[in-house]
């Protein structure tokens, strides 16, 4: 057991790339990469091809891609194009092959995917680096948020779309120890879909804690987040629960995303076998409390993994209803690229089990910049000053992270 902590300290305090995504019941570490696989838009194919292809019958333990698609090429996925906007230039996804893991639960245990292969060889402890501001510059005052705000308002009221979400950004230059925030952001925010990716020139961070995909053998579930109420000293899951029952916005708001997840997965699942398996029910966060509904079904199998994705992703949650328009909506007013925002972070096992979150909550660092970006949905009946203040409850446990 000594041993044990001993090799998994040796390996935060290296430079080792390395990821970290929460479990149910602890944490999973994978590194030990074999391959890194850099999605571009000309790949992108031929890497569904490539699962498609190395697929096996079983799974005894991960063998398998872990890694994130970015938002613009899940777009283009779907045929959603985006105008030239202001770029940093990261990488639209990358995904890597494990070959070690270590599953932190009441104690550690090391698995090697390869024979005879000694866990962690190259590890060498390294000085870190690390310096970060405590402020943040926001890409858009209420002034500037009140427009946009105002021009979406009008599109829904003409029917353009039903709910849409805006999204801001908080910045500040920063280089940052992401295991050591990583960490941090657990003993706050310990979210079900969080994780941290180490790379040699970026790190994401995030405390995720909503659900797009989880698929074991033919079953299928997602888990749309719509409903957000801000904590307070005397707030309670039960008072929680029924604010966002008696709130007019907040129940359309969660009505029309569920409806519209069904549409997603109905895409890929055997006719009649998509149901919602747990309705309206509410996640206690740090500073939040949000509203679920879960929805499974039955996958056909004679969809592919590509099918899926492009069924499910982006996340219409995080999007907004109907998802195609209130995309193009959304690409024709920002200006910033939103890099991993809104994109997804998962895995895909070679018996074609997967599980994916949808990338929010998340700091982005590179280039020596920290990027975060949050969005709250406009309806019929929303306010830009109340939508203004929900990005900021979302962002404030990893703006906190800074403060430390």
């Amino acid at each position: 057991m000594s041993s044990s902590i001993d090799l998994i300290i040796k390996l935060f305090e290296s430079n080792k790339p390395l990821i970290i995504y929460k479990t149910p019941t602890g944490f999973d570490i994978f590194t030990n990469f074999s391959e890194k696989i850099k999605l571009r838009y000309s790949n992108l194919n031929d890497f569904f091809d490539k699962i498609e292809r190395e697929k096996k019958k079983t799974n005894q333990y991960f063998d398998g891609y872990i890694g994130f698609f970015g938002y613009e090429i899940l777009c283009n996925l779907i045929g959603v194009k985006i105008p030239k906007q202001k770029t940093n230039n990261f990488s639209k996804g990358i995904f890597y092959k494990p070959e070690s893991i270590i599953k932190i639960r009441d104690r550690a245990q090391i698995k090697n995917l390869i024979k005879n292969y000694e866990c962690l060889p190259s590890v060498k402890k390294t000085i870190k680096k690390s310096h970060y501001q405590k402020k943040f510059k926001v890409n858009l005052t209420i002034k500037q948020y009140e427009k946009i705000f105002d021009r979406f308002s009008k599109k829904i009221r003409k029917g353009a779309t039903y709910q849409i979400k805006i999204c801001q950004k908080y910045r500040n230059k920063s280089i940052i120890d992401p295991i050591e925030f990583f960490w941090n952001l657990m003993k706050v925010n310990c979210s079900p879909e969080a994780f941290v990716i180490r790379d040699k020139d970026y790190s994401i961070i995030s405390c995720s804690p909503e659900t797009l995909i989880e698929k074991k053998n033919n079953i299928i579930k997602t888990k749309p987040i719509a409903g957000t109420m801000q904590k307070k000293k005397k707030s309670t899951k039960l008072s929680a629960k029924k604010y966002f029952q008696q709130n007019e916005k907040e129940s359309k708001e969660h009505n029309m995303i569920v409806d519209m997840e069904r549409n997603d997965l109905s895409r890929v699942c055997k006719p009649g076998t998509v149901k919602i398996s747990k309705l309206k029910y509410v996640e206690e966060y740090k500073d939040l409390y949000h509203y679920i509904t879960e929805i499974s079904g039955k996958i056909d199998p004679k969809k592919s993994i590509k099918e899926i994705i492009k069924a499910m992703m982006p996340g219409g949650s995080v999007i907004g209803c109907p998802k195609i328009s209130t995309l193009n909506l959304l690409n024709h007013q920002e200006r910033e690229s939103r890099n991993v925002y809104t994109g997804s972070f998962g895995y895909i096992k070679s018996n074609l089990d997967m599980r994916f979150n949808i990338i929010i909550r998340s700091i982005l660092n590179y280039k020596g910049m920290c990027e975060i970006s949050a969005a709250s949905g406009v309806v019929i009946g929303s306010t830009a000053k109340k939508e203004y203040q929900e990005n900021s409850i979302k962002a404030k446990s990893l703006l906190g992270l800074f403060n430390q």
